[in-house]
């Protein structure tokens, strides 16, 4: 942005600004300023700190509630040189620090080394150009502490003289928090509208607070880092957390055991589940998308075999789930898919991906070799006989409670690398790119409703089939629901997939169903189950059933075949669902 305007105008702005207290501005948050306060060390970033009225009082607050010149550090951060120096003389002697800096590089303000547990943008954004504002989001998500926030007040009602004169361009709420989102920032707080404290006609102002999560343990910030700012001379690292991300939220039954080490606690899971989904995942970016995964636009990666990986090019991502039974040559090539990706996982990103300043590996893979079979069934136990998966605990806990703002940092990171690589520039610019992302979606739901409809179809014909959820009675016009919202928790496993009434799930949507409901649902679901999938002719999907929800649903053993255990296991689930995502109840 230019400061000339500010340089230009101060002897006309200054007074102006400094009519407005803090608290005539930032009012609708400042109990989030307030709060703070209640625990030592704070460090506060104010970005575009103009003349020094907010940091002033932020300063006096400090102090008042701190009493320390220990317990708190406030850094001012200006473009405009003629600015800085009034606000300069606003502070005085406060303990505020200046610096002469600018969105959307930071750069002086990155040397310092300093995380911060609030920046405040007040009256910022409008002036960071749209090209610009991806990497401004990711720079200040950088400077937060675990738990911090960034405070943006936005702009509306520009007029296109005010834009070109002071080098204004237009800002949303849902721009702010999409970006926010591909860099693991959530939005907690939301304000109305408010009209222009200083009286400008047809000027409006609205406050976000987004904030990036705190798991206690620095995991979280662990998984960001390797995720954007670790060195990646291919994908295996985003593939490698990914997997485990998919892993961690979508089958908590996966767990095989936990082990207490004097270096911390840590997970075990099946290194042919790792494998498994390994190749799911780069089965339709290779083969049919035809991206590259390395820079130097070579077709072919260290797991991708002539007697494995080539055979089985037929094969799309959706047949590398649990519960799909492979038999002859595929059967065959998949033994050894798996075997080469368990072994590329173990060299590659297990061991590049380490502690930040250390060589300590963070993951740890043990291999078994695995003789090839004419016929292999994807469940829990098979998938252990490759080995066995190590992380530690506290990065499996954070997979799985922030999983849903942890897959578009994953996602939005991975798109960025292929873009950059040689033989994806046909991608390269930020337009192409829709298509990177669609060729990242991990599942594709409607493909595998499909399947439980047309069963859905052959039992209507000679039996009634009610709503799961009010027991009417189901004609020709009915909905396939997930039990657990898809959109918040993807799982399209049979167990999860039961009929409904079209208007029922119309209000239902993505909403957890709540307890009651869902007991109260247990009979007519337990009813679809028994019906659909485990009938005793039915031998392949009543061993896929049990597959699925023994790996996806907590608490079930691997050799569970009972269904009122499966509807327990559920209901835990549910909770669990509930707790992580703060979903709203039906």
């Amino acid at each position: 942005m230019s400061s000339d305007y500010y340089n230009n105008k101060i002897e006309e702005i200054a007074p102006q600004y400094l009519s407005l207290s803090f608290l005539d501005v930032h009012n609708n948050w400042a109990h989030h300023l307030t709060s703070l306060f209640e625990q030592s060390n704070v460090s506060i970033l104010d970005v575009g700190a103009g003349v020094g009225r907010d940091v002033s009082y932020i300063a006096d607050l400090a102090e008042q509630k701190l009493k320390s010149d220990q317990s708190y550090q406030i850094y001012a951060v200006e473009p405009a040189l003629e600015m800085l120096k009034v606000g300069k003389v606003t502070t005085g002697n406060k303990k505020v620090h200046w610096i002469q800096d600018a969105l959307p590089a930071l750069d002086k303000t990155t040397k310092l080394e300093v995380n911060f547990d609030l920046i405040l943008l007040s009256a910022v954004w409008m002036h960071v150009p749209p090209s610009q504002r991806a990497r401004a989001i990711r720079k200040l998500a950088n400077l937060l502490k675990p738990g911090g926030k960034i405070v943006i007040s936005l702009k509306l009602g520009m007029t296109k003289e005010e834009q070109q004169s002071r080098q204004m361009f237009d800002v949303s709420v849902e721009e702010v928090e999409h970006l926010a989102h591909n860099y693991g920032l959530f939005s907690k707080f939301e304000a109305q509208n408010e009209t222009d404290k200083l009286g400008r006609e047809g000027v409006y102002w609205q406050t976000l607070i987004l904030q990036l999560p705190d798991d206690g343990t620095g995991a979280f910030p662990f998984i960001r880092h390797v995720a954007i700012n670790d060195g990646k001379s291919a994908t295996h690292k985003l593939a490698l957390l990914r997997v485990l991300l998919r892993i961690a939220d979508g089958h908590p039954g996966a767990v095989i055991r936990r082990e207490s080490l004097a270096s911390g606690d840590r997970v075990i899971l099946p290194l042919g589940l790792v494998a498994l989904y390994w190749i799911h995942q780069y089965k339709d970016l290779i083969d049919h998308h035809q991206l590259f995964q390395v820079p130097n636009a070579k077709p072919n990666m260290g797991f991708m075999k002539p007697d494995g990986w080539h055979k089985l090019r037929h094969r799309t991502a959706s047949d590398y789930r649990i519960g799909n039974m492979f038999t002859g040559e595929d059967a065959i090539a998949l033994h050894k898919t798996l075997s080469a990706s368990a072994s590329n996982i173990k060299e590659m990103p297990c061991q590049y991906i380490t502690l930040p300043n250390q060589k300590t590996q963070v993951f740890e893979a043990t291999t078994k070799s695995v003789r090839a079979k004419d016929s292999i069934f994807l469940d829990l136990p098979t998938l252990q006989k490759w080995g066995e998966f190590s992380l530690p605990e506290t990065t499996w806990l954070a997979l799985s409670r922030y999983a849903c703002w942890i897959e578009p940092v994953l996602v939005n990171e991975w798109v960025k690398t292929m873009a950059a690589y040689k033989g994806n520039s046909d991608y390269a610019k930020p337009e192409k790119q829709v298509y990177l992302y669609q060729a990242l979606k991990w599942l594709d739901p409607q493909r595998t409703t499909s399947e439980v409809r047309s069963r859905f179809e052959t039992l209507a014909k000679s039996q009634s089939i009610q709503c799961v959820w009010s027991s009417k009675r189901l004609n020709q016009k009915y909905d396939i629901d997930h039990s657990m919202p898809f959109a918040r928790w993807p799982n399209n496993d049979l167990w999860n997939l039961v009929p409904s009434d079209c208007k029922v799930n119309n209000i239902k949507r993505d909403r957890l169903p709540s307890e009651h409901k869902l007991k109260e649902a247990k009979e007519r679901m337990q009813d679809w189950w028994l019906s659909a999938w485990l009938e005793d002719d039915l031998i392949n999907q009543k061993q896929r059933f049990f597959a699925e929800a023994n790996i996806a649903l907590p608490g079930l053993t691997p050799q569970n075949d009972s269904i009122d255990d499966l509807f327990e296991a559920l209901l835990l689930q549910r909770c669990r669902l509930k707790d992580m995502q703060q979903l709203n109840e039906w």
